[in-house]
């Protein structure tokens, strides 16, 4: 790991996880398809979501993510979590054998923030699979796509860009809050590894109430007490997901990270300790799958 991780994260980064979401690190290395291996199915111009080839299709994806994104931060960790998260990516590295990992959780639950953690030191691609959503469809956010067409519209797309995604290997990909509630997901996301942030409801509530729901087209439309009206409507929300979430491989508990530590707090919790868990809890649930196989 190199020296310029160094730099410890500030207590409470939790509470930053997640802010205006980037397409991509620019530190990771690219994975899999290139434009190199493929020039002459590299049209520019192709609207990926619209062609026919899926190979075509995850190509493209590919090429238009892993460019640097302006305004991205890149989240930075101190010399002891680099070594334990590099020494952890070095265990977990031969039991994956190259699958993908798709994180799973509500909105908010910091998703993209660990995914560029975890491909950074397992030296994979990171996608963010709703911005994927809104390259193929050519609208710039998820609440537009909402607005403009419909919540059925955008799972559609999203399913799409997901069986893609699962035609590859060496990825990270942060998904979408709702991308647990289609089956069709779940058989392209087990191809790889699914691993679920589990965050308390309370903590999200807070944290989408400071930060707005302008970019949370399933919250934007209440009005009132933001905190109140977020809290109620994350709690409807996860009322119908959690069995979904509960078909992940392997479960982060934020509030388990944080009794490990002696407290109770979740919003102090840094990026990097998450991380560092969903390594530990990859490597538990992969060691005990190989163990039975064997």
């Amino acid at each position: 790991m190199e020296a310029s991780v160094g730099i410890r994260a500030r207590p409470g980064a939790w509470a930053g996880l997640e802010k205006p979401r980037g397409a991509c690190s620019a530190r990771v290395p690219a994975a899999g398809l290139t434009a190199e291996k493929l020039p002459a199915r590299l049209a520019l111009g192709t609207d990926p979501r619209r062609s026919t080839d899926p190979v075509l299709r995850a190509a493209k994806m590919k090429a238009s993510c892993c460019k640097k994104s302006t305004g991205t931060e890149k989240v930075h960790y101190s010399a002891d979590e680099a070594l334990i998260l590099q020494q952890k990516a070095q265990d977990v590295l031969p039991y994956l054998d190259g699958r993908c990992i798709y994180l799973v959780g509500m909105m908010g639950s910091g998703k993209t923030t660990v995914g560029k953690i975890l491909a950074e030191v397992l030296g994979y691609s990171f996608f963010d699979s709703d911005k994927l959503v809104e390259k193929a469809v050519g609208i710039s956010s998820v609440a537009e796509i909402f607005q403009l067409h419909s919540e059925a519209f955008f799972r559609d797309n999203e399913s799409e860009v997901l069986r893609d995604l699962s035609s590859m290997h060496r990825l990270v990909v942060a998904t979408g809050g709702g991308a647990v509630i289609r089956p069709i997901n779940w058989s392209y996301m087990k191809k790889g590894l699914t691993v679920w942030l589990d965050v308390p409801l309370d903590a999200l509530a807070r944290r989408i109430a400071a930060v707005g729901t302008a970019s949370r087209p399933l919250l934007h439309q209440e009005s009132g007490d933001p905190y109140a009206k977020a809290y109620a409507k994350l709690t409807s929300l996860f009322e119908k997901r959690m069995d979904s979430y509960a078909n992940a491989d392997a479960r982060v508990s934020l509030e388990h990270i944080a009794l490990k530590q002696g407290h109770n707090d979740v919003t102090i919790l840094t990026p990097s300790t998450i991380a560092i868990e969903a390594l530990l809890k990859m490597e538990s649930f992969l060691t005990e799958k190989a163990m039975v196989r064997n």
